[in-house]
């Protein structure tokens, strides 16, 4: 099968663990296979909502391996490679790049709050040192730092291994900027559900999802809507699945979206310190909702 390079939904994959909190692949593979069942074809591996803060190098290449090993014919498989520190991103990306990844998705470097000419240093220079595809990750809620339009034009327009943005700003006006004033091959790609159809509308090409976890079906269908011109039967699912795209955040994400994956039977409900399991009355709003849209019985 041909693969959909980043157009669409592209789902954010959670990490499942064992009780010993150590990976489990077993039950990764049934969530990947599950995405593939339902219609979705790009997978994001040790993303945020991978938990990758709390994952080794090691380990991270190895959740990449089986991911390609895995999907890897039928999917394109993109690598969270990124970190607040230039040369172990690009030792990562390297890392990624030889384990068979199709792209590197770089957060900004969180913590070190830099500049923006430091940003673009960050990426120009990992662009330089590694031939793949490369995702900017702009999410100033985590990241503490917010990538502007400017810079991230600028770098689209300087390295033509830096492919796409994920952008995860909240900002409409900012991605309305990026949209207009980047390359043409320059992929916008929503970093909130909610966001989804309104990027795709002013010009993005899809979404880098939560909800999709456990929804890819339903989530991928509305994503495919936008993109063909039918915003109106697209929105229709927005608003249908309004109340999930706010469950998700009601608290830390990925505990929300791995609570969901724990009801539906398909996951193991572990976490990996400082992340713990969702609070008692929000898994119950959880629950109704999942109830409410036929997700759980």
């Amino acid at each position: 099968m041909e693969k959909n390079f980043l157009s669409g939904t592209t789902t954010a994959i959670v990490t499942p663990f064992k009780s010993d909190l150590t990976i489990d692949y077993d039950a990764f593979k049934r969530l990947l296979d599950f995405q593939l069942k339902n219609g979705v074809k790009n997978i994001c591996v040790c993303g945020s909502t991978g938990e990758s803060a709390t994952m080794t190098a090691k380990e991270k290449v190895s959740l990449i391996v089986a991911a390609v090993e895995h999907v890897g014919k039928d999917a394109t498989i993109i690598a969270g490679t990124g970190s607040n520190d230039t040369r172990a991103t690009i030792d990562l990306t390297i890392l990624a790049k030889e384990a068979g990844a199709d792209a590197a998705l770089l957060v900004a470097p969180y913590y070190n709050k830099p500049s923006q000419e430091g940003l673009y240093q960050h990426y120009a220079t990992i662009a330089e040192n590694v031939d793949l595809p490369l995702i900017i990750y702009n999410v100033p809620s985590r990241a503490g730092v917010n990538i502007s339009a400017e810079t991230q034009i600028k770098l689209a327009k300087s390295y033509k291994n830096i492919v796409a943005t994920k952008e995860a700003s909240g900002d409409l006006d900012q991605i309305s900027e990026i949209i207009k004033y980047s390359p043409s091959k320059f992929i916008v790609l929503a970093g909130d559900d909610s966001l989804a159809v309104p990027t795709i509308l002013f010009g993005g090409k899809g979404v880098v999802s939560v909800i999709s976890n456990y929804a890819p079906k339903i989530f991928s269908q509305m994503v495919n809507l936008a993109l063909d011109g039918d915003y109106e039967s697209a929105m229709n699912i927005h608003y249908d699945l309004l109340d999930l795209f706010a469950l998700n955040f009601i608290e830390t994400n990925p505990i929300p979206v791995k609570a969901a994956l724990v009801l539906m039977g398909m996951i193991e409900e572990y976490y990996r310190l400082p992340l713990i399991p969702m609070r008692p009355e929000n898994k119950k709003l959880l629950q109704k909702a999942l109830k409410k849209h036929k997700m759980v019985k």
